[in-house]
């Protein structure tokens, strides 16, 4: 089987693992930047708007959400796979978006959806009945209780933690090690115990 990646960095390489654990054989990157030849010990053989899906499956690993979005409506027809890594917990009855990506160790329990786009990243959990939106990315080691709602293009960051029943606006950043103890409602930066805003968006 055929990918095409979008995005030749360390996000993109952990991808292609991924997606060779799953049984993609022949992998290829794409990336805007020319000085970059290889990702992972495979090939980047042009920019972003010289990949052509036709019928190869395409993948965009790239962090930034916005700039995810951007090219995954770029290549809305194209076939959008969901990479999920074996050692990954997936519940029965989860429903997961294209173009999302569960990290090794990545937890998702009953009763939780997830969006498009979306990285749950290494030793990442989303605890029973989760809303997750479009374009999330819940960090490293970061771990979502249950009966959470985060809203799109939200960055929850590497070890925070976000108790039961809270809901999380769009377009926030959490910061690392955060706990969020009350609602968001306001898209902007938050961090400390308990997190509360740095700067608004």
């Amino acid at each position: 089987m055929k990918l095409s990646i979008i995005g030749a960095s360390g996000h993109g390489k952990v991808v292609a693992e991924i997606a060779r654990l799953v049984g993609y054989t022949d992998i290829v990157f794409y990336d805007d930047n020319p000085a970059l030849t290889e990702c992972g010990g495979w090939p980047v053989v042009g920019a972003s708007n010289q990949c052509d899906p036709g019928q190869e499956a395409v993948f965009v690993a790239i962090g930034n959400a916005s700039v995810r979005k951007r090219l995954m409506e770029r290549f809305c027809d194209a076939n959008l796979p969901i990479l999920i890594h074996p050692s990954a917990v997936v519940a029965a009855g989860v429903t997961i978006g294209r173009g999302s990506v569960l990290m090794p160790g990545a937890v998702i329990n009953p009763g939780s959806s997830l969006g498009e786009g979306v990285i749950v990243n290494t030793c990442a959990s989303v605890d029973h009945d989760c809303i997750i939106g479009d374009y999330v990315h819940v960090a490293v080691g970061a771990h979502l209780c249950g009966s959470i709602r985060v809203n799109d293009r939200t960055w929850i960051g590497a070890g925070a933690i976000v108790s039961n029943g809270i809901s999380i606006c769009e377009d926030c950043m959490i910061g690392a090690g955060a706990i969020v103890i009350r609602d968001i409602v306001q898209p902007g930066t938050y961090i400390g115990v308990p997190a509360k805003q740095r700067k608004k968006a």
